[in-house]
């Protein structure tokens, strides 16, 4: 799927060096903006020293609804390439209320893994889980966080040991639902 001309225009006033032309243009994304410019907003805010440019993006990214947008937003959380913005597009993950919960062990990892910032915006994208998720995965992640608690420290082990809970007991619905 080739990309559109009015997409393209979108790219390149994306890259201008006026930062003006830029949020403009973030602003207008933000109203009609497709999936298949998320790649770039995340590539700007990596790039992007402007305060902000960085703001708008990350107010941009805790607003989406694309439900195509879940995939891109974790695949550039696992990118390395990215870890210097990993707390902030964790934190997008629970702000825009997608569903993440093909991902649980991607969010669990990060709790295991990475420093407290990016391990309590991960927890919090769990937290905020609702629907079906598969027992056999369950059962998994619950393995594999038990086996973390044994070397943890203190807060880590208090985050692992709200995953336990929350994990084993996601529920069917969204609490605010209809």
């Amino acid at each position: 799927m080739g990309i559109d001309i009015k997409s393209k225009e979108i790219l390149s006033k994306l890259k201008s060096t006026d930062s003006e032309i830029v949020l403009e243009t973030i602003g207008k994304v933000r109203v009609s903006g497709s999936s298949l410019l998320l790649g770039e907003m995340i590539e700007l805010l990596h790039n992007t020293e402007d305060l902000e440019i960085k703001k708008s993006l990350l107010n941009l990214l805790s607003e989406l609804k694309d439900k195509e947008s879940v995939n891109v937003l974790v695949a550039a959380i696992k990118n390395e390439k990215y870890s210097e913005e990993c707390a902030a597009l964790v934190a997008c993950c629970w702000q825009n209320g997608l569903i993440y919960n093909d991902h649980l062990p991607c969010f669990i990892d990060l709790v295991i893994n990475e420093e407290f910032l990016v391990a309590f915006e991960a927890f919090t994208v769990i937290e905020n889980m609702y629907g079906r998720i598969e027992e056999k995965i369950i059962e998994l992640e619950v393995l594999k966080v038990n086996k973390a608690l044994k070397s943890a420290d203190e807060q880590k082990s208090y985050l692992l040991n709200g995953l336990l809970t929350i994990i084993q007991d996601i529920p069917e619905k969204h609490e605010y639902a209809d």
